[in-house]
């Protein structure tokens, strides 16, 4: 079974090649509908979006939901753990595509906090699949620094937002991953917004800016 998932998508006749797409992770406590109202506001809703939600629930009778669970001192995470939750989105994108008018030449990838850490080994494991990376108020994950990045994700648009005022996970962490990319010989567009652990119309509009050029690439 695939994960359940919320899905918007433009209203009218469907392009022969379909819609350009963009997949959204949520963070940490979320829900597959939680990013899903930032739809009408980005790239003026020409796009399709999915928007999986992750397989864990938080806490019996709270509807939120994580990734993967956390282990050791310090929330540590579980690589295993982590691996399992990267190949329960594989198979939830391989169902997409087969299951809803995707544009599989034109397919964005998002991430929000703990769902940006996602994103990033998402995009790092397979960069060809994506046409851009946005990883909002999350940090990057270390042990990608294991290895140089292959060329095509020197190719790939990564776009990096933090709030300044962001009391979850810190400023220093956005900054930190602007840094660690620009090491790794990669070109984030990096922003920060006086805001806390949220998208605000500032940072969405930014965002929406960035998805007409990488995902749109001019149809609209």
């Amino acid at each position: 079974m695939p994960l359940i998932h919320a899905i918007a998508h433009p209203e009218g006749d469907v392009p022969d090649e379909g819609f350009p797409t963009l997949v959204a992770l949520h963070g940490y406590g979320a829900h597959g509908q939680d990013l899903l109202g930032l739809w009408p506001f980005l790239a003026a809703g020409q796009m399709l979006m999915l928007c999986p939600q992750a397989p864990i629930q938080v806490q019996p009778g709270y509807f939120g939901f994580s990734w993967y669970d956390f282990a050791g001192p310090g929330g540590q995470s579980d690589p295993a753990a982590i691996g399992q939750a990267m190949g329960l989105i594989d198979e939830f994108l391989d169902y997409a595509l087969e299951a809803y008018p995707v544009r599989r030449d034109r397919v964005a990838l998002l991430g929000f906090s703990q769902g940006g850490g996602m994103a990033y080994r998402l995009g790092f494991a397979e960069p060809e699949r994506w046409v851009g990376l946005a990883a909002l108020s999350t940090g990057f994950p270390a042990d990608l620094t294991d290895e140089p990045p292959s060329e095509a994700v020197g190719r790939l648009p990564i776009l990096v937002q933090h709030g300044a005022q962001d009391a979850t996970a810190t400023v220093e962490g956005g900054r930190s991953a602007r840094d660690t990319l620009r090491e790794l010989g990669l070109d984030p567009d990096y922003r920060e917004y006086p805001m806390g652990h949220e998208v605000s119309a500032a940072s969405a509009s930014d965002l929406s800016s960035w998805l007409d050029r990488v995902l749109l690439d001019g149809e609209g």
